[in-house]
């Protein structure tokens, strides 16, 4: 179910220390080793919006909800779009998701989530504050400034302390773009300057992103794996027609 997960399953009792003797807060990044998805979709295929079949991805989303111990209502899915718009939300969504590219929250008991297969899925969380916050990290989303928007975001609800959970996404040496989409965004972000395993030029958006983190003063913590070259992980760049795994945050209530 998991390619990388904080802390024990979410039914499981923590002697871990916590900032917030209320709430504690659990991360996760999926993959694709056990799901009820067919090929190209095969394994835990989160995604609605790739041509699986929708049955199968509602089953794959039901069993993560599960693994993160909230009701299926309350993981929360965007309707991701490359954009900056980022939403605060304190209960399950009412209809359709909103078109997003992240959401934050101050309430305990929802699962935020972030569907990748090659951007980056970051997870923002201040233990202290008891705020967390999902977003997703493309090019685009880089270049036109998402993350440090969402950090804004957390610090509108009182965050102070923001941390970020840096998940797998393409690496710059398998990221090759045009010469002049590889200047655009190292004009922005100096660090996503790459270039590809055949010397041209590429796009590193994750360390993009970690440096844009670094200037806003977060604390970054960066789960490895470059999604081609991982076959645990969807990759559009590899496969073209593929899944999508997912990020996950949730500020979890702790009982008595």
């Amino acid at each position: 179910m998991f390619f990388w997960r904080s802390g024990p399953p979410a039914n499981e009792p923590t002697d871990e220390p916590t900032d917030d003797p209320a709430a504690t807060i659990d991360l996760a990044f999926t993959g694709r080793s056990a799901g009820a998805g067919r090929e190209p979709y095969r394994g835990l295929n989160l995604g609605g919006h790739v041509g699986d079949e929708p049955a199968l991805v509602e089953a794959n989303r039901v069993a993560l909800a599960l693994e993160v111990g909230v009701p299926r209502e309350r993981l929360l899915f965007m309707n991701q779009v490359h954009g900056t718009e980022i939403v605060e939300v304190s209960s399950p969504w009412s209809g359709e998701p909103p078109e997003a590219d992240g959401i934050v929250t101050r309430a305990t008991g929802l699962a935020l989530a972030v569907l990748v297969a090659d951007c980056v899925p970051v997870l923002l969380h201040d233990a202290d504050a008891g705020v967390v916050g999902a977003v997703h990290a493309g090019r685009p989303g880089m270049v036109a400034g998402i993350v440090p928007r969402a950090v804004d975001a957390m610090r509108d609800l009182g965050a102070r302390r923001v941390r970020a959970t840096v998940g797998p996404s393409v690496c710059g040496r398998c990221y090759e773009v045009p010469a002049d989409m590889a200047r655009d965004a190292a004009g922005i972000t100096p660090a996503a300057a790459a270039r590809s395993w055949q010397g041209t030029p590429a796009v590193d958006v994750a360390a993009g992103v970690v440096e844009q983190l670094a200037g806003a003063g977060v604390g970054v913590d960066w789960v490895a794996g470059c999604t081609r070259e991982h076959a645990d992980l969807y990759s559009y760049r590899r496969d073209g027609t593929t899944g999508r795994f997912a990020g996950v945050v949730v500020r979890r209530e702790v009982r008595a």
